[in-house]
């Protein structure tokens, strides 16, 4: 696609958008930048830019006008593409492509592409370090924080990347063309954007839509939804499984070895005592990542060496401090139930619970099915603390308590935990509407934790 001389909308200033104006400005595109949100001030934006005065920065509406002059709209990833005014635009034969569209035109080098409802980021991050210690020229982007258009031009055919894909980008790819891609698994998420399952579901497989029977799709041999469609892919399909021995495909044996079988031959890729990675969750992410790395080109032996000394994300079931005999926990990336059920798994003592956030439409039926006498108190806060402590009490928990901060959950978990029983942050809600995201939300927690 050519950008030099287009005129182009970017809508979204957050990260993403910034980071999109930016790339388009370097190549010679002429740049507006809209932001709907009418408190949004054009001189803040401005700032953010790299070369803001050779981009058009508009608050609020979008006129006519600009809307008839532009050539290419660009979405960031918080825009839904049912937007009133993605509509508008599209009816108007605008051409609507995203930001990780963007960047895949203007990049060079091999990818790898991860997606899932959870495990990207811990998964992302794990084939990046092992990428690293095979290659000399890597990039982690993504959905992991780094804006893959920040730097698409910094990358040459040599290049290899390791792209964490979220559903809202995956919304408005086109060409995008990973060499090896994987759907790690699918739970109910953002559903008040996907609307349904199917919806969501299909949204993932666009990772892998326009990949060559010469390249691979990693999948989840247990998730129904990915196997069942899996047959629909031109990839040659790859499976991990954390159930079962595959003839081909990787799995985690009854001896707790990670096992890669491929050409009728078996490697030992290692023992999960070897790993710095809790819970059955990260152990398939590891496997998802061996086989990223593996069709990546990587060899079995730096594979083997990267993923012993990998060290868990931030915010990730991530062990904060100890103190008078407790320990404490910060999951705070735990965003939805299914994710957060993979905290408490990860628990081996007694735990109180911090839970609650913003509200994104979830079920949280089976996260509370997953206390199993494990969880001892329940501290909620944010948006859903009502709809949450309904379901527990519907189940027969009934050890509550209601806070209005994270100060205050903090404040009661210290009063509650004993010796030997744990604080685990893990909200199964997103942070929106308190904290700007998880990562705000897990380092106030950390903060506090830390002080006290």
């Amino acid at each position: 696609m050519e950008w030099n001389g287009k005129s182009v909308l970017v809508i979204g200033t957050g990260i993403s958008g910034i980071a999109a104006t930016d790339l388009l400005v370097k190549v010679g595109a002429k740049v507006v930048l809209f932001d709907g949100n009418e408190e949004t001030k054009a001189s803040d934006v401005r700032e953010k830019l790299q070369d803001g005065d050779q981009v058009e920065i508009v608050v609020g509406n979008l006129s006519d006008s600009i809307m008839d002059k532009v050539q290419i709209v660009v979405l960031s990833p918080g825009v839904p593409i049912d937007n009133p005014l993605v509509e508008t635009l599209r009816e108007k034969g605008k051409q609507i492509v995203g930001e990780i569209e963007l960047a895949y035109t203007l990049s060079q080098g091999k990818i790898a592409a991860i997606t899932g409802t959870n495990g990207k980021t811990t998964t992302t991050a794990l084939v990046g370090e092992v990428l690293k210690s095979y290659y000399a020229s890597v990039f982690v982007v993504g959905n992991i924080g780094i804006p893959y258009t920040s730097v698409a031009l910094e990358t040459t055919q040599e290049s290899v990347i390791a792209a964490e894909i979220s559903s809202f980008q995956l919304e408005t790819v086109d060409a995008f063309q990973p060499e090896v891609s994987a759907i790690l698994n699918l739970t109910p998420d953002h559903l008040n954007r996907h609307y349904t399952m199917e919806n969501y579901g299909n949204t993932k497989l666009e990772i892998a839509k326009n990949q060559r029977n010469s390249q691979t799709c990693v999948l989840n041999y247990e998730d129904a939804f990915l196997k069942e469609t899996a047959q629909n892919l031109k990839a040659k399909v790859f499976y991990f499984s954390s159930e079962r021995e595959l003839e081909e495909g990787i799995y985690l044996t009854g001896e707790n070895n990670i096992v890669l079988s491929t050409k009728g031959e078996k490697q030992i890729i290692c023992h999960i005592n070897e790993l710095n990675l809790l819970g059955k969750h990260n152990y398939e992410n590891v496997m998802a990542a061996v086989a990223v790395c593996y069709f990546m080109g990587v060899p079995v032996d730096f594979i083997q060496k990267a993923i012993k000394e990998f060290v868990a994300v931030e915010h990730r079931i991530e062990y904060v401090t100890e103190k008078n005999g407790v320990k404490y926990y910060n999951d705070s990336k735990g965003t939805n139930p299914d994710a957060a059920i993979q905290g408490i798994k990860a628990m081996i003592t007694k735990t109180i619970l911090i839970g609650g956030g913003y509200d994104k439409g979830s079920e949280y039926d089976q996260w509370i099915e997953a206390f199993e006498g494990k969880v001892k108190l329940l501290v909620l806060l944010g948006q859903t603390s009502e709809k949450i402590a309904k379901t527990a009490r519907e189940h027969g928990f009934e050890d509550i308590v209601m806070v209005s901060s994270l100060e205050e959950a903090v404040k009661v978990c210290t009063e509650h935990a004993e010796p030997g029983e744990a604080v685990l942050l893990s909200p199964a809600c997103a942070s929106w509407g308190m904290f700007k995201n998880y990562e705000e939300r897990g380092n106030k927690f950390k903060e506090l934790v830390r002080a006290l």
